[in-house]
């Protein structure tokens, strides 16, 4: 039986008797800064012209992000099909809940659990694939998965998709929430949103998360030392599915629907915009940053024109071209410009020579 070997207290790669890298927080200052803001949205949002739904649903999206760059920024492997399996959350969800049993936390962790199985089997079939093979396959699942919802009429409801999903009650044992409304809906995704991170947070900052970062730098050389790549790959696929199954979920319960076009092409191609864009490659706090540019930029343009895609595929184009590392990296090289040095210190090496992959912003 193949088991994960014991990991290293220095990365991989790392000179012999190299010092451990330094502890990460379990709650750093982004972090709550991130949390801070989400929090105060209903004091604030409003004055600004905004809707209290807006950050619902950026939120959502931060979340299907942020586990997306597991396998993108962290491990190296660009998913085009992504968005199936958050749509498989979402009509997991729903189907649980009219079909087995109306409980938010039994439809909740069915639907998580669910994503995680198909996931699982989706990753045995192409974990052992890199590069342009391994997103192609991607592509070639997304497209089956969303081929099933639009022609399963009798289970998903086809291209009307499934409707009628109710927001349950949050039974917390001693207090019950009525999740009908966007505000406390918020405020109950809010709450998974911040476990979700946390977690992630110390996955990637974990042994594991270091030698998932060694794979994206040179899988061989990952291989080489000793490291199963095949079964990291596929762990990687199958977190960063479930975490998009737990974010379609609550996307249900948000639009009380679940619809294929969720799991459509052109739906995977943004969650790798946002990440993309925000800079998922070289921060941690990229997929945040890039999902909510994206929804602003939806809504503000697209109250502007019609062709608002049009435009921010442009601005997408030019950010890649002139500054790949995104708007994480861009905060990044303006800190190291003007953070103080101590004389005699080496130049300040660029973020690739580094080989940081989600340093702080």
């Amino acid at each position: 039986m193949t088991v994960f070997p014991r990991m290293p207290t220095a990365p991989p790669g790392a000179a012999p008797g190299a010092a451990p890298p330094p502890r990460a927080r379990l709650v750093p200052l982004p972090m709550l800064v991130v949390f801070v803001l989400l929090a105060t949205t209903p004091l604030w949002l409003a004055r600004v012209g905004l809707y209290q739904y807006l950050a619902l649903e950026v939120m959502i999206w931060m979340l299907f992000a942020l586990g997306y760059n597991l396998m993108l920024g962290t491990t190296g492997l660009p998913s085009f099909g992504h968005g199936a399996f958050f749509g498989v959350g979402a009509y997991a969800f729903g189907l649980l809940q009219q079909r087995v049993l109306a409980n938010l936390w039994f439809d909740l962790a069915g639907a998580v659990l669910v994503t995680a199985l198909l996931a699982a089997a989706v990753a045995a079939c192409i974990a052992h694939k890199r590069g342009i093979y391994f997103a192609l396959l991607t592509i070639a699942f997304g497209q089956v998965f969303w081929f099933v919802s639009v022609k399963w009429h009798s289970v998903t409801g086809g291209e009307d998709g499934l409707l009628n999903i109710v927001r349950p009650v949050a039974n917390f044992g001693v207090a019950s929430v009525d999740l009908r409304g966007n505000q406390a809906l918020f405020f109950f995704c809010l709450g998974v949103f911040a476990l979700v991170v946390v977690a992630l947070w110390r996955l990637v900052n974990s042994p594991f998360g270091r030698v998932l970062a060694a794979i994206r730098q040179n899988e061989l050389r990952a291989a080489f030392i000793g490291y199963p790549v095949w079964l990291y790959k596929w762990a990687s696929i199958t977190i960063a599915s479930a975490v998009a199954g737990l974010a379609g979920a609550l996307f249900a319960m948000a639009q009380q629907s679940a619809y294929p076009n969720v799991m459509s092409l052109h739906s995977s191609g943004f969650v790798v915009m946002m990440v993309l864009i925000g800079g998922g490659l070289v921060s941690f706090w990229g997929p945040l940053i890039g999902a909510v540019f994206f929804i602003l930029a939806r809504d503000v343009l697209g109250a502007t024109t019609e062709t608002w895609l049009l435009w921010y595929g442009l601005l997408f184009v030019a950010m890649v071209l002139i500054k790949p590392e995104g708007i994480a990296g861009i905060w990044q090289s303006a800190a190291a410009r003007w953070r103080p040095r101590a004389p005699g210190a080496d130049a300040v090496l660029p973020i690739e020579a580094k080989g940081v992959a989600h340093g702080p912003l």
